[in-house]
């Protein structure tokens, strides 16, 4: 039973199967073309669920367990106060919905939020990132984590890049994909050319690149409004995607290590050049 002070609805019959029609209707956002159709997401955890309830009007659903009703009985209130249905499940419902191992009780249904190229990047667009062909759901969350976190204003998942919507990197995002504009299914040609046009300069990060990150730092170079462009975890930027780019910069490793990750690297590049934009102001 709950204890929680907020009430349950009148029609909240603990549901315990999977095959309960929301349940079961929740259970196929995990693929894509069912997201597509029913421009429809799941966020999975409090502060996934915290964060799409503070965008107001996102939530459509929520689906808790008992204990998780009364422990989140505040995040509960509040998607019921914007009229998103609240279904009370039982742990291994719960468990079937998650695309973790172990969730923490409360799952929300979402709508889309991602936006038109033109909202992600304008005139008053100062950081961002530019996703090419970022295939890993986990890379490409923690990458909008960063760019929210360095108070970048928007991120591109270009053409042949991870749904953002895949459970994994709505999770890795940390409520991230709330906060950032995003915009996705651009393609990379497209997408450099609104930056360049928005008076934004493109610089393209890999480990080949002719400018040194220590270098652009002190040059001035990154104080300039800038778009990331950030290549695939595995093979990087090819030669023709780099040639979009108006410079291609290295982060010097001053290690044995061979190489960053890339979520590793558009955390260093994003913070250098919010650092640089900070100190200009």
């Amino acid at each position: 039973m709950t204890t929680s002070d907020t009430p349950l609805p009148a029609d909240s019959d603990l549901i315990t199967s999977v095959r309960a029609r929301p349940v079961a209707r929740a259970r196929t956002l995990h693929r894509r073309t069912e997201r597509l159709d029913a421009a429809l997401f799941l966020a999975e955890g409090p502060q996934a669920v915290r964060e799409a309830i503070d965008a107001v009007d996102v939530v459509h659903e929520i689906f808790v367990t008992e204990f998780a009703f009364d422990r989140y009985s505040d995040l509960v209130a509040a998607a019921q106060a914007q009229n998103a249905r609240t279904y009370v499940v039982t742990n291994d419902v719960l468990d079937a919905l998650a695309d973790t191992v172990t969730p923490q009780g409360i799952i929300a249904v979402c709508s889309f939020i991602d936006v038109d190229l033109g909202a992600v990047i304008t005139r008053t667009t100062r950081l961002g990132v530019l996703l090419a062909q970022v295939r890993d759901p986990g890379n490409a969350g923690t990458v909008v984590r960063c760019a929210d976190a360095a108070g970048a204003q928007g991120v591109v998942f270009t053409s042949g890049s991870v749904d953002a919507y895949n459970s994994k990197t709505v999770r890795a995002s940390v409520g991230s994909l709330f906060h950032v504009p995003f915009a996705q299914g651009i393609e990379l040609a497209d997408a450099v050319a609104a930056a360049q046009a928005a008076g934004l300069q493109v610089l393209a990060a890999d480990g080949s690149g002719d400018v040194d990150l220590d270098e652009a730092a002190d040059s001035g170079l990154l104080a300039k409004p800038t778009m990331w462009l950030m290549g695939n975890e595995a093979w990087g930027l090819p030669e023709s995607d780099a040639a979009l780019a108006d410079a291609v910069v290295r982060i010097p490793l001053y290690g044995a290590a061979e190489s960053l990750n890339l979520s590793t690297a558009a955390a260093i590049c994003l913070y250098a050049s919010a650092r640089a934009q900070r100190t200009t102001r």
